[in-house]
């Protein structure tokens, strides 16, 4: 039986709206700053990927690496986040956000934090990530950091 999650905050996720800054030839909004990004959460590496409709990433976690996703446009995405850290004082919780084009939004999920995203669109949508830590290390050569419950044999965690 799936457990119960409190919709809420979740310690040491990251919710920033992106301010998009438009003049004639379009728009352009800040990802990160190093003077706004803590140093233990600068990006070291930045992927961009494509999702087609009604499609998850996720549910998955990392034991060490933050994650710094950006969701832009194009496409709408539901984002959800859920707290099973055992130390953490918002454990069982669970945060759910709509980001994309029509919310643009930075979201920064800590190691630990479980989380999926569903695009919600008619159309592919795209999301960039700039993880503090390298895809399988220096060279590719080490195990990848990523504990994946998509196949679980108890769904605890739902992405709706």
């Amino acid at each position: 039986m799936a457990p119960e999650w409190q919709e809420g905050e979740i310690e040491g996720v990251v919710l920033s709206p992106l301010t998009p800054h438009a003049d004639p030839r379009g728009w352009l909004a800040e990802l990160f700053r190093a003077d706004e990004t803590d140093a233990a959460r600068m990006p070291c590496m930045g992927y961009v990927s494509m999702t087609h409709p009604g499609v998850v990433r996720g549910p998955h976690e990392h034991t060490e690496q933050t994650d710094c996703f950006a969701f832009v446009g194009p496409g709408d995405f539901r984002v959800r986040m859920w707290d099973s850290r055992p130390d953490s004082a918002t454990r069982g919780r669970c945060r759910t956000v709509i980001a994309g084009q029509r919310n643009p939004m930075r979201v920064i999920v800590p190691p630990g934090v479980v989380h999926a995203y569903k695009n919600i669109s008619e159309d592919a949508g795209l999301v960039l990530n700039f993880p503090n830590r390298l895809y399988a290390g220096p060279g590719k050569r080490q195990p990848v950091d990523e504990i994946r419950h998509e196949d679980d044999a108890v769904q605890r965690f739902v992405m709706e």
